[in-house]
């Protein structure tokens, strides 16, 4: 029998207590009248925004880079509390999904450029949807999925193992496909999906693995997934980006023009330039609305050298 190492019972009880809380929001949160859910979450956001934890530090230091400022002033103090505010409605609305009905599911996204979608699966060609980490990606899966259309997508794999598995669990019940989003298999089920005609979404402003794309972004250099152009690449699906925002009591999209593969070049030149694009249409989506890009983790390659979280 082997003797725990320091620290170990710790971060053991840190997950339990992780997965109790998230629990807890689908369960409690859920039910709650939605007015005083929605003043508790402000209230956790303010909360969050006065504590000014690592999270809203490294959310500040992206925000100087979005509007091109040295340090942080008062403009970014204040529109990272709006951020914060935006990012906990979001996880209210995450929790309370599934009690919204598909009239208001439809009925509150406003979105512009979406037949570009429909037509291109329509005609049996796979699309992979390539979004940022902006307004409420979980609404707008949701959205498509009753427009007829489910979809497949990959998840970070979360600790405790229990709230991943509620994570996949919450979005299969809305009619999604989730695969882990390590490894060779989850690649080819994607790609085989794109072949079959089918979408595939996936939230790629920020990599997670150790093979992403550097790309020139808010004037530095950032590292992004190569996934979704590869996948373009080799199973000609369509490469349309889509950024995401809040209008009021409504979720709002755009549609944004595919992303075609270069005529020129070799695959992995083909991937960076494509790649390249995806970043300046997040880039222009992000600057328009940048209270609702909710990115507290590190991006930019400068940040990354620092120390990966």
């Amino acid at each position: 029998m082997t003797t725990p190492r320091r620290g170990d019972d710790g971060a053991s009880l840190r997950d339990e207590v992780t997965g109790a809380v998230y629990a807890l929001g689908w369960t409690v949160v859920r039910k709650m009248p939605e007015s005083m859910a929605r003043l508790v979450f402000a209230a956790l956001a303010d909360r969050t925004w006065h504590q000014h934890g690592p999270g809203v530090r490294q959310l500040e230091k992206n925000l100087c880079r979005v509007l091109g400022k040295d340090a942080v002033d008062d403009e970014v103090r204040i529109l990272s509390k709006k951020v914060l505010r935006s990012y906990l409605r979001y996880w209210l609305e995450v929790f309370r999904l599934p009690e919204y009905d598909r009239a208001r599911i439809l009925g509150r996204m406003r979105i512009t450029g979406e037949k570009k979608i429909f037509t291109n699966l329509d005609s049996g060609r796979g699309v992979i949807l390539a979004l940022p980490h902006m307004g409420n990606y979980e609404h707008a899966g949701a959205w498509l999925v009753h427009c007829g259309y489910p979809f497949t997508t990959v998840a970070e794999r979360l600790k405790p193992e229990s709230l991943f598995d509620r994570f996949v669990e919450f979005r299969e019940s809305l009619g999604m496909e989730v695969l882990p989003h390590r490894g060779a298999a989850a690649y080819g089920r994607l790609a085989q999906r794109l072949r079959a005609g089918r979408p595939v979404c996936l939230v790629v402003d920020r990599d997670l693995t150790e093979n992403g794309i550097d790309v020139e972004f808010f004037g530095s250099t950032a590292r992004m997934p190569a996934v979704s152009a590869a996948l373009a690449i080799q199973t000609g699906a369509a490469l349309i980006p889509v950024t995401l925002w809040y209008e009021g009591e409504y979720w709002a999209a755009r549609v944004h023009e595919e992303i075609p593969v270069p005529d020129e070049g070799g695959r992995q030149e083909k991937i960076q330039a494509m790649t390249q694009e995806l970043a300046r249409v997040f880039e222009a989506g992000i600057a328009a609305h940048p209270e609702d890009w909710h990115m507290l983790q590190k991006v930019w390659v400068d940040d990354l050298a620092g120390g990966r979280e």
